[in-house]
């Protein structure tokens, strides 16, 4: 089977544009300046206008330069990312600080840089950015003016109000952090482990379309063959030099064999089999054959059923993901694996199953997410050939495809080792046969 490493597909974490960070510094000049407007106008309340309105200021001209100075479309380096997101930190703590502290209810916008870095950003950088939220909320903890507030009835919040406040800003960065981070990673693994599978599916396809152009050369190819032959047959009765009819006669040999070789492949390729359809017999035998050399004992067992053998499309998708499933049971077989198929009119089944270890109970529930990689103890490490992970996935996800449900379980106790069961709905699995192939 085609051979696909996992590091093969991931990618680099995804750079933001520089305009996305701009945009979103200005919605938070704009916001900022809103509020000062709202509390010094609407409320009236005693608020320093000349540092707040000067800290809003600078970050609309820092963004105005960064417009002008670079493109806006830029992707920008992970460091530069979080040095725009930890000023956007130290701002809107210096506008805390001239505004009540954590007694202010925008405190907990030191969330939002730190999310935002959790979903673009390496996960270092964003504990960096944290631990500055974090330092940040501290230091106002003790370090601020008084909250603008009516001066007839003052606003005073006892400190253990305030622990809470410093605390729940703590657990909100902590946990909304890594709970983006975690969610934007799985997506990211599930991107790139679908982009290993259209990869591979389009390596077999390639693969399969070779007798397509095996065809199409022996259509093309024929005719030419034909006139040469014709022409050294003619040219043989006509001359007389017997060192040139030899010659003559080895022509019209060679061109009529090349003539038989091309009209067996366009009658291999016309009846159907191995290219165009293939019995499940033919088709199991197929992804068993590269596996039968590695000193595990394949069993394969065919039930007679009443109906019909069913006979499906050699399709790349099922004779890889077939293959890729017998080349990890082969791996953690001991000594046997079997390969069990039967039909009924309603539905065709394979079910693949070893001798080994079986697979962990903590991992039946997981098995086909990519990047899952088993890890034996210690006393196995000897016998370890392989894991479960990526190529589980991409097996997984084209037998889907071809509207196959699999499932993973293991051996009923005292029996040890994996089941893999392959189900498809019977008109699924033939859906690309001729009607004449399936009726035979």
């Amino acid at each position: 089977m085609t051979d696909v490493a996992a590091s093969d597909f991931r990618q680099p974490r995804r750079y933001v544009r520089l305009d996305t960070i701009l945009r979103l510094r200005w919605l938070a000049a704009l916001g900022q300046l809103v509020a000062i407007f709202i509390v010094a106008q609407g409320l009236e309340f005693e608020l320093p206008i000349v540092p707040c309105v000067s800290i809003v200021a600078f970050s609309a001209m820092l963004n105005l330069a960064l417009q002008i100075a670079f493109n806006p479309m830029q992707r920008l380096e992970p460091l530069y990312a979080a040095g725009l997101l930890a000023l956007n930190i130290v701002e809107l703590a210096a506008l805390l600080y001239f505004t009540g502290g954590l007694q202010n209810p925008f405190s907990f916008l030191f969330l939002v840089p730190v999310l935002i870095s959790a979903t673009v950003l390496p996960l270092r950088l964003t504990i960096l950015l944290g631990c500055l939220a974090v330092a940040c909320a501290s230091a106002l903890f003790y370090l601020h003016l008084p909250l603008p507030w009516d001066p007839d009835d003052p606003l005073v919040l006892p400190p253990i109000y305030l622990l809470a406040v410093w605390l729940s800003i703590l657990l909100s960065i902590g946990v909304t952090s890594l709970y983006a981070f975690q969610v934007t990673e799985e997506a990211r693994q599930l991107s790139d482990a679908l982009a290993a599978t259209e990869l591979v599916l389009a390596r077999e396809q390639h693969l399969t379309q070779l007798d397509g152009l095996a065809a199409a050369a022996a259509h093309e190819l024929g005719t030419p063959l034909s006139t040469i032959f014709l022409i050294s047959r003619e040219l043989e009765k006509t001359v007389h030099d017997p060192s040139l009819s030899g010659d003559l006669k080895t022509v019209r040999e060679q061109a009529q064999r090349c003539r038989d070789i091309l009209g067996k492949i366009a009658q291999l390729s016309s009846s159907g089999a191995p290219f165009d359809n293939m019995k499940l017999s033919t088709l199991i035998e197929e992804a068993v054959a590269p596996h039968r050399d590695f000193g595990v004992d394949i069993k394969v067992r065919l039930a007679v059923a009443a109906t019909s053998e069913p006979v499906g499309a050699r399709n790349p998708a099922i004779l890889y993901g077939v293959g890729n499933i017998l080349e990890n049971a082969v791996d953690f077989a001991h000594r046997t694996v079997e390969v069990n198929a039967w039909w009924n009119a309603e539905t065709v089944e394979v079910v693949i199953s070893d001798d080994g270890p079986g697979i962990a109970p903590d991992m039946l529930k997981r098995i086909g997410e990519p990047y899952l990689s088993r890890r034996r103890g210690a006393d196995e490490a000897q016998n370890e050939r392989g894991g479960l992970g990526l190529g589980v996935f991409i097996a997984r996800t084209l037998l889907e495809r071809t509207g196959a449900k699999v499932s993973f379980t293991n051996r009923t106790f005292p029996d040890h080792g994996a089941v893999v069961q392959i189900v498809w709905p019977r008109d699924r699995f033939e859906a690309s046969a001729p009607e004449a192939e399936i009726a035979s």
